[in-house]
């Protein structure tokens, strides 16, 4: 058996979770190797034991059993687009605040023996196809997890975006923009944003307004198999942002469509736990709403 373990090395400070991990497999005769979630430069995360060979993502994945990610959920979406593309399922270890997609703590390490006596189930959890499109060309394309998000960017004022379902008018956004979330995104900024909590499992795109000034601009769960496409007017002198999972912003000109649809591909998350979605979600937006 291989197992990853890729530790996000902000929050994971010396890799000290991580290579606990490390022993904790290997003396059960696990192989592991080494691998940050996204391009770290060495200078910016302290000492780290030069013993511990850092290997690419895309090298080790093909013939990996698992991924175990040490950080917060961001950690996991930086991670979870190479995993998907590998078909590898990843455990979440919560070295931040709140970590909805983390299964363990991290003094739950031992929980990950389970690993290798089969002691576990897998979720798959829906991922969203990103693509803008500029005078008939696509000029731009990702993969969320959590969610696409048009905004007005850092400026004080409001956008006008037109929301359609299968080349149908679905909505007029009038205010700071719209979120387009998975339910695994229904916890993140959807929920900030008056959105729905949409069980993680269930496969449905919701479209959350963001601070909308007007009445009838709803949240609105939609069928997974829509195609949305969020457009900017063509008379729009407004330039919008669009960010795929909390990644940097790609600007958007007037008559720019960004398309939305489901991906052929899912993640798979390891669960170690018999918690409900329920329970686990009281739990960690209680623990939020004290910290």
């Amino acid at each position: 058996m291989k197992i990853i373990l890729c530790p996000n090395p902000f929050r994971d400070k010396g890799l000290k979770a991580a290579r606990s991990t490390e022993r904790l497999l290997s003396a059960a005769g696990v192989h592991t190797e080494y691998c940050f979630p996204f391009p770290v430069e060495k200078s910016n995360i302290g000492e780290i034991d030069p013993a511990i060979k850092i290997k690419e993502m895309k090298t080790e994945l093909p013939d990996a059993d698992f991924l175990v990610c040490f950080g917060g959920d961001g950690t996991i979406l930086h991670a979870a687009k190479d995993a998907s593309s590998f078909g590898v399922p990843i455990v979440g270890v919560n070295m931040g605040s709140v970590g909805f997609m983390a299964e363990l703590e991290q003094g739950e390490l031992l929980q990950l023996t389970r690993l290798i006596s089969g002691e576990y189930s897998l979720e798959n959890r829906m991922l969203l196809d990103v693509r803008v499109i500029r005078e008939g060309r696509v000029i731009f394309r990702s993969t969320a997890l959590n969610d696409a998000v048009i905004t007005k960017g850092a400026v004080a004022r409001v956008i006008d975006l037109q929301v359609y379902g299968d080349k149908i008018l679905i909505s007029n956004v009038f205010g700071d923009g719209v979120i387009l979330a998975t339910p695994t995104g229904s916890t993140a900024y959807s929920l900030s944003a008056g959105g729905p909590i949409v069980e993680p499992t269930a496969e449905n795109i919701i479209m959350t307004p963001i601070s909308a000034h007007t009445l009838q601009a709803k949240a609105m769960v939609l069928d997974k198999n829509r195609l949305i496409d969020i457009v900017v007017p063509k008379q729009s002198r407004k330039t919008a942002y669009l960010s795929v999972d909390g990644g940097k912003a790609f600007k958007l000109f007037s008559g720019d469509t960004v398309e939305v649809s489901r991906s052929r591909r899912c993640l798979c998350l390891v669960k170690l736990s018999d918690k409900s979605f329920y329970e686990m979600i009281n739990h960690k937006l209680e623990r939020r709403s004290r910290a």
